[in-house]
């Protein structure tokens, strides 16, 4: 007799329910019509389902967007019911993070980012700390065409640097990780949310963050992938730059030189021999996506040249499968691309309904009223609203679920309260990935690393949060300064 695969949880299912319709039952506030209050409830208990782990967040995806067709929240008539919950799948940026998604498949396939990754060590492996540096570097060189920030921290660099650490004998079984393992862990994974911040393709939720700025501003701001890229170069630089440093002092590795990873990754190299056919094609595919994200050929040869980001993945992609070095199966064979086309639409969709509907703006007004009241100028009123919202992130084990929760409202009290508009959606869009640093559940890349067992629970905590402090005084001095220099603020 066959066994059930339901993923389904009931009892994190009830508690979601539960959450769901204690809202609905709740009196509609004043300002909020009663489709905005059943949306509102929709939308919490969907969230609550992502962070209780009812299902995989794709398939909680798939119930949220039938409860808003069934349910008729959006519309009376049925029709426009179901487009409505359909509607964010036209949405070009969903388009762009999933066809990202399926182009850095051939990161992995082609075995670029392993060369890329022992490249690096190779020039600055001679100490652990330029192991280390390798490491980082390796992310922010693969961070533009691979928004699973998973897959690039956890799937092609943690690899590596296992590789490194097993070399040198360091590994858990034999309890020695301080050796070397455990620093080179920890660079691993810190270096994941600082290249996280620095691109809009770097991780799937930023370019939800992009349309909620758009949505918060009226579109006065809208953030392109060049626009994005400039603004967090500097901050972005100087953290990757700091970040081994503070893991050295924090968690000193006992071995300091390391001449043999050199000789490690120079024969890993010499093993992968030279570089292919199809290991040059995906490198001239990432110099295209790089060169029209960054509108280099409109600046040369005038507009006519100007691709929509989205329109740029597209083109990237569609060379890969003519050229053989992706095929259709390896497209259909990238889950994590068509789960997040259907969760990032569902959410995207139901955070533009709350919009529309007008809760955003009641829930905004509200916390408005409660920070206005405590009479701080609105520097300090806006960094509480920015450390608010990024050490509630010990709550989430979602990026994406604490951003569609908390970042259209907090952008809106932010603006309201008279802070530069573009420097304050830019913190609030670094802070939506330097958050990713505090938990071993903080992003899909946490316990991926975390579970390598090389760094301990109470050591991964207290790295967490000294690098989110740290990273977050980097963003307001060195990003302050570089806005002002670009004319932000």
């Amino acid at each position: 007799m066959p066994t059930s695969t339901s993923d389904f949880h009931l009892r994190p299912a009830l508690i979601a329910i539960a959450i769901g319709f204690a809202i609905w039952f709740i009196p509609t506030p004043e300002g909020v019509s009663s489709q905005g209050w059943l949306m509102l409830a929709l939308f919490v208990a969907t969230i609550a389902a992502i962070i209780g782990k009812v299902m995989p967040i794709g398939a909680i995806s798939i119930l949220a967007i039938t409860l808003v067709a069934v349910s008729g929240v959006t519309s009376d008539n049925p029709g426009t019911a179901i487009r409505d919950a359909l509607g964010s799948f036209n949405n070009p940026l969903i388009w762009l993070i999933a066809i990202a998604v399926i182009i850095s498949r051939g990161l992995i396939k082609t075995g670029l980012g392993e060369r890329i990754g022992y490249y690096f060590i190779a020039i600055f492996g001679k100490k652990t700390v330029g192991i280390g540096y390798g490491l980082a570097l390796s992310e922010l060189i693969l961070a533009p065409v691979t928004p699973s920030n998973t897959a690039r921290g956890g799937g092609i660099i943690h690899p590596i640097m296992l590789s490194i650490a097993k070399s040198y004998n360091s590994t858990p079984e034999n309890g020695n990780t301080s050796k070397i393992g455990k620093y080179l862990a920890l660079v691993n994974y810190h270096a994941n949310p600082i290249t996280s911040a620095m691109f809009i393709t770097a991780t799937a939720p930023n370019p939800l963050t992009v349309k909620l700025v758009a949505d918060a501003t009226g579109a006065a701001i809208t953030l392109s992938w060049t626009t994005w890229a400039l603004a967090m170069l500097l901050p972005g630089l100087a953290a990757i730059l700091l970040m081994p440093l503070v893991i050295y002092l924090m968690y000193p590795p006992e071995i300091k030189e390391t001449p043999d990873a050199v000789n490690f990754a120079r024969e890993r190299l010499a093993g992968l021999g030279k570089l292919t056919r199809d290991e040059g094609i995906m490198l001239g595919v990432f110099l295209i996506l790089l060169l029209f994200w960054a509108d280099i050929p409109a600046l040369i040869f005038g507009a006519a040249f100007t691709l929509n980001a989205t329109t740029t993945a597209f083109l990237g992609l569609s060379i890969l499968l003519v050229t053989g070095v992706l095929n259709w199966k390896d497209a259909l064979a990238e889950k994590s691309a068509w789960d997040t086309l259907v969760w990032f639409g569902a959410l995207v969709m139901m955070a533009t309904q709350l919009n529309k509907l007008g809760v955003i703006t009641w829930f905004s007004g509200a916390i408005e009223s409660g920070i206005v009241s405590t009479g701080l100028p609105w520097p300090a009123a806006t960094a509480l609203l920015v450390l608010v919202f990024l050490y509630s992130h010990y709550f989430f084990a979602s990026t994406t679920a604490h951003i569609t929760a908390m970042m259209g409202a907090f952008l809106v009290v932010g603006l309201s309260l008279g802070a530069p508009p573009m420097a304050f959606v830019l913190m609030m869009a670094a802070a939506s990935s330097i958050m990713m640093t505090l938990t071993h559940y903080a992003t899909g890349t946490s316990p991926v690393i975390f579970g390598s067992n090389y760094v301990e629970l109470g050591e991964w905590w207290k790295a967490g949060f000294v690098m989110s402090v740290v990273n977050l005084l980097i963003w307001v001095v060195v990003g302050g300064v570089w806005w002002k220099v670009l004319g932000y603020w």
